[in-house]
């Protein structure tokens, strides 16, 4: 997997530190799309991770005069990740309203605490992506964003411990359950072979 992608020019930053819009629209322009495949994985909904990437945006222009180091590509995704979980808590919030007295204890969405020129092969992988996807989608939140993070975005077990906020060992153990249960997913459904071998800890 390939390693994200940061924006390092530091006079962009400088500029968007002091409040040039223009500056901060280059970070929105180099960042949108992975923020949002990040918010899209974790909400598994278009609408709602639209509106989380927006938030996340907005909360960044707002925070951006206070951020001090030079890969902002996490300090991004750990916004993008908080308003991910405003939004399942509003969702879940939603869901107890609906149907009171549903037991939620099992909830995959509760919060933690702490193109190729071949036609058909291109229809082959799309198919696999959204196969990987819908498996995803059934992880444990908590998994969810550490699988996310290390396995589809490339980024390493310290990033995503300081993103989560989570202790190295236990973002380790998260993406070890994460991955075994992935690869049982996949192979219980008979597909995807390539797939599930590729979720192989390193």
């Amino acid at each position: 997997m390939t390693a994200p992608r940061h924006v390092d020019d530091s006079a962009i930053l400088s500029r968007a530190r002091d409040g040039d819009v223009d500056a901060f629209n280059r970070l929105v322009l180099e960042h949108e799309r992975p923020v949002y495949s990040l918010t899209y994985r974790l909400l598994g909904n278009p609408d709602d991770a639209a509106d989380a990437t927006q938030d996340a945006f907005v909360n960044a222009y707002r925070a951006i005069n206070g951020f001090r180091g030079e890969a902002i590509r996490p300090w991004l995704f750990r916004i993008a990740i908080r308003c991910c979980y405003d939004q399942l808590r509003k969702r879940k919030r939603r869901r107890e309203d609906s149907l009171e007295g549903e037991d939620d204890d099992d909830d995959p969405f509760d919060p933690p605490d702490d193109l190729e020129s071949n036609p058909e092969r291109t229809a082959m992988r799309a198919e696999t992506a959204a196969e990987i996807d819908v498996a995803i989608q059934s992880l444990p939140l908590d998994q969810r964003t550490i699988v996310t993070l290390c396995d589809v975005q490339g980024l390493s077990y310290e990033e995503a411990a300081e993103i989560t906020g989570a202790e190295l060992g236990t973002v380790k153990s998260r993406l070890s359950r994460a991955r075994a249960r992935l690869r049982t997913l996949l192979r219980t459904q008979g597909e995807l072979p390539g797939a599930a071998e590729r979720l192989t800890e390193t």
